[in-house]
């Protein structure tokens, strides 16, 4: 019956994965099956820390952040939790070696959150890698499945894809960071007259990183590739088409990639990842 209650676990990190982000959605599900269960957690536990610092404004965050941070270091040390989303990222966690460390980073990133509304180069690079590049070296974790060696290789290349998922997440979501939570992620950046020229420097840096990530990718072993490149393939879609908007409309619209384009994004992987000409 423990068997039932684990599948059941990672079937909570599956749907939160499904009603949050059905770009990620698709990118889980062209990967290897074996891989499925394991990013499903992930995200599943990184949505949630995030969601408590993003949404819960009628409730104490830091109390509940310092909860959720305990429950889930208890269920690491413990093997269990009666968490579904704590059970299912345990085990991956244990089953994988995770390190703390990148667990620490992440959920430090989070809490930073709770105080910070603007940043310093030095603080935005501290933010950047614990919110997204960790996250990243999470997933290389169990893509490479214990070859250390592949992961050394890797794991500078899985950074900056993460960095350049979340680089463009903020440009995406600029109004709301902005207006609504009165965050400033980009260093030296006066968003109240976000210049052209401004917008211009924060892409050439995200565009460094998607030149990296590419080349980690190609990397990475058979059943991961086709996956993580769809990701890849829609954030710089995403990352191409705020390029060509105004900095004055990305101040006043969150720029999105429609339902039938990631679709159109997704049969094409397909295709080219069956010719093996990704």
């Amino acid at each position: 019956m423990f068997k039932l209650y684990e599948k059941t676990t990672f079937g909570c990190s599956k749907l939160i994965t499904e009603q949050y982000s059905t770009s990620f959605t698709l990118g889980i599900k062209t990967l290897d099956k074996r891989f499925h269960n394991p990013i499903f957690a992930i995200y599943g536990f990184v949505r949630y820390a995030d969601e408590i610092v993003d949404t819960f404004h009628d409730f104490d965050k830091k109390t509940l952040l310092d909860r959720f941070r305990d429950d889930a270091y208890r269920a690491i040390e413990e093997g269990i939790s009666l968490n579904p989303v704590l059970h299912s990222f345990q085990k991956i966690v244990r089953e994988y070696k995770i390190e703390r460390e990148l667990i620490d980073a992440f959920l430090y990133s989070m809490e930073m959150d709770l105080y910070n509304i603007s940043y310093d180069a030095e603080g935005y690079n501290e933010y950047i890698y614990g919110s997204a590049e960790v996250v990243g070296l999470m997933c290389l974790r169990v893509f490479c499945e214990g070859d250390e060696r592949l992961y050394d290789k890797l794991k500078n290349d899985a950074r900056s894809l993460g960095a350049a998922f979340q680089k463009v997440n903020f440009l995406r979501d600029l109004k709301s960071d902005f207006s609504d939570r009165g965050r400033v992620y980009f260093p030296n950046v006066d968003f109240n007259d976000f210049s052209i020229s401004a917008k211009k420097v924060i892409e050439d840096d995200i565009q460094r990183d998607f030149d990296n990530a590419y080349r980690g990718i190609m990397g990475l072993p058979e059943g991961a590739r086709a996956g993580v490149y769809l990701a890849y393939v829609y954030y710089l879609k995403l990352f191409n088409k705020i390029k060509k908007t105004p900095a004055s409309q990305i101040q006043n619209e969150r720029i999105r990639v429609s339902d039938p384009v990631k679709l159109v994004l997704l049969a094409k992987t397909y295709f080219q990842s069956s010719l093996n000409v990704i």
